[in-house]
């Protein structure tokens, strides 16, 4: 499938592309994504509490050790470089950048050249080296894993442990990709890019994302799109 990872690489935490996607960055911790954790301890607050018992969760409980809950709520548990529930990594915490454009070792080495080029002589680099090296493009299916993990839900990588927050459970958890792909709430919002990628694959929303995208905030090192 175009645009998805041919290779896969180390978790390395999303603090090395906040240093360039800074204002992705500091939205992304306002949202629910950022935030994902905290649904994990105890004392989340009156509506979050009666959502665990309807899910026939103990809202009084800590599950923020427990591995059926963690996978989703943290970036690449489980694999090379991820989340460790024994030594947990703060950049590592919460669905941050690599759930979805895959773990970052290779790519990001990609990023910094590219980056410092186009600064240079305006040269830009073809996207499809990205996704070479591992950067994930069509990420629905990551979303599916986690939000349609549920027997009857239709999509067809269902598997154990499945979320418990099913639409029997509240229609809110009903998942529509194209809805909440486009809500700055639950993902990020989004700025201009330079430009510095050019040719397929073209990720699905980037037009439009970018379209309606606010000003580039300054970053500490130069960007690298």
């Amino acid at each position: 499938m175009a645009g998805v990872a041919s290779a896969d690489g180390t978790f390395e935490g999303r603090k090395k592309c906040f240093n360039c996607h800074k204002g992705e960055g500091e939205a992304w911790e306002k949202t629910l994504h950022g935030k994902a954790m905290e649904s994990l301890k105890p004392s989340r607050g009156k509506k979050k509490d009666e959502a665990m018992v309807k899910a026939k969760l103990d809202p009084k409980k800590d599950y923020t050790k427990d591995k059926d809950c963690v996978g989703c709520h943290v970036d690449g548990f489980g694999k090379e470089g991820g989340y460790v529930i024994e030594e947990p990594e703060k950049f590592l915490t919460g669905v941050g950048c690599e759930s979805c454009h895959g773990a970052g070792s290779d790519y990001r080495k990609i990023h910094r050249k590219a980056g410092e080029a186009y600064e240079k002589s305006q040269k830009t680099t073809e996207r499809a080296n990205l996704v070479e090296a591992g950067q994930d493009f069509e990420f629905q299916e990551k979303c599916n894993a986690c939000h349609l993990n549920y027997e009857g839900s239709g999509w067809k990588g269902v598997k154990k442990p499945y979320t418990p927050f099913t639409p029997t459970v509240d229609k809110k958890y009903s998942f529509d990709f194209e809805k909440y792909v486009r809500d700055d709430k639950a993902m990020h919002t989004h700025f201009k890019l330079a430009g510095t990628f050019t040719g397929p694959p073209m990720p699905k929303f980037h037009e439009e994302f970018q379209k309606n995208a606010k000003p580039p905030v300054k970053s500490d090192k130069g960007g690298d799109e």
